[in-house]
């Protein structure tokens, strides 16, 4: 019988690999992680923690402004944003969380190896020179940001830049139109840059619920985003005073910063994957089938690199259900439906389940309740933000299909509900289940009206 040196061999140290292969190492295997960079992924270095906590920061802005309305004295003076210091305090916290990730692997007993890795074969993956043999291979690299081909393209930045930016960029482009886009455009306005954000389609948020998004780009166009549809970069230059961005319809930009948030794509290459024979889908991603087997049968795939859901619980979620196949129980399973999520817009968007467009596809009649409000912290605070809230039941069987959520924290509120999606939770048992007055999130629980016309 053939040896290993391990029995799992993890390539990337993100959210998915750092969960895979401490978990397995708990359960007694053998276990090593390659990971070219630092420890955590996108998620922790470069997406949704240093992004959330930019957004906190542009949140402190707004606060500042409405503070007057709750009787605080505000200084004449404009608050100054120190983005130094802003940018150390966030690089702090994530060296910070870095040493978790790591101390987490080295209590397991996880091989830590720091360099780039590539599959020879089915068993064996190189490691800057040195091999190393295992009886499963997990290929858990996540995805990168994605830069069309277009005049220029050198002089923009992708989002893992933005965090990083010197000076501040007092005038910001953001090309795009996904959560990415949208969140970069709220948090640098709210931080004070003047920003445009420009859209090749007639629409955000493209898989969003049709209200959800054309609420959220009123709320951010509001709040001084100017947003540009059916629009597209021709070209970039630099100027003797910026960037100059030639738009579609014959339309000009000068700017500091641009930002293209154009879609991110799996992070494949230079692994080796047709060495060991791993197939790819039509998107670029290592196909895999619903247990995560790739086309070779000792090597796996989850998270970004291979799914259709970006999202890092997810990629939690996926790495569990591989660990429990290979050294547990083979109990686990992943159900994609009534997945969460939130997008750290100013206001926030939280949703859970399915858009309208889509429920009518897949249950036929649908019933939709909807509520439209300023929130009662605005009643004082002079801002004209307002809060949205959506509900989409199945008419035969009255189970909640869709919640959408456009408000302050909408992710906090909705990750609530999520669970009682998860049981089957009916319109009946949330219209009988007492609110908490006074919040925003009663609403979801004393909607009785249907949306005049939605019961087709």
């Amino acid at each position: 019988m053939r040896t290993y040196d391990f029995d799992l061999f993890v390539i990337g140290g993100g959210s998915g690999g750092v969960r895979a292969a401490r978990m397995a190492a708990q359960r007694g295997a053998r276990v090593a992680v390659a990971e070219a960079a630092e420890l955590g992924g996108t998620c922790v270095n470069v997406g949704c923690i240093p992004k959330k906590l930019y957004s906190y920061a542009a949140s402190y802005g707004e606060a500042f402004e409405e503070a007057a309305g709750y009787g605080w004295r505000v200084p004449p003076e404009a608050p100054q944003l120190d983005w130094s210091l802003l940018k150390s305090q966030r690089a702090r916290e994530i060296t910070r969380l870095n040493g978790i990730y790591g101390a987490l692997l080295q209590n397991a007993n996880v091989k830590l190896l720091n360099g780039w890795a590539q599959l020879l074969d089915a068993h064996t993956v190189d490691v800057d020179g040195q091999p190393f043999t295992a009886r499963h291979i997990l290929i858990a690299t996540g995805g990168t940001p994605f830069v069309p081909e277009l005049p220029g393209r050198e002089h923009a930045v992708t989002s893992d830049g933005m965090f990083d930016l010197d000076p501040f960029p007092k005038r910001l482009l953001v090309v795009g139109g996904g959560y990415i886009a949208c969140e970069f455009a709220s948090i640098f306005n709210g931080l004070g840059a003047t920003v445009t954000q420009v859209h090749r389609r007639a629409h955000v948020l493209s898989g969003f619920d049709d209200d959800v998004r054309q609420f959220v780009s009123s709320e951010m166009g509001k709040a001084g985003v100017d947003l540009m549809l059916s629009t597209e970069v021709q070209s970039i230059t630099r100027g003797a005073n910026g960037l100059e961005v030639m738009l579609s319809h014959g339309r000009h930009l000068e700017v500091d910063t641009v930002l293209m948030a154009t879609g991110r794509v799996p992070n494949t290459q230079a692994l080796g994957l047709e060495a060991a024979g791993v197939a790819v889908d039509k998107r670029g991603a290592i196909a895999v089938d619903g247990h995560y087997n790739t086309s070779v049968p000792s090597i796996y795939a989850v998270g970004d690199v291979s799914t259709s859901v970006q999202l890092t619980p997810v990629a939690l979620a996926e790495a569990m259900v591989v660990v429990d196949a290979l050294f547990g129980e083979r109990r686990r399973r992943m159900d994609y439906e009534f997945i969460p999520t939130a997008v750290f817009t100013h206001p926030n968007i939280g949703t859970c389940g399915y858009s309208e467009t889509d429920a009518r596809a897949k249950y036929g009649k649908v019933t939709v309740f909807s509520s439209e409000f300023r929130a009662l912290r605005h009643t004082l605070s002079g801002s004209t933000e307002r809060t949205f809230m959506k509900l989409i039941v199945d008419t035969a069987s009255d189970r909640v299909v869709g919640l959408h959520m456009v408000g302050a924290d909408a992710g906090e509120i909705v990750q609530g509900f999520a669970v009682a999606m998860r049981a089957g939770a009916t319109k009946a048992l949330f219209d009988s289940t007492i609110g908490i007055h006074p919040t925003m999130a009663e609403e979801f629980v004393t909607m009785r009206d249907p949306v005049a016309g939605s019961m087709a």
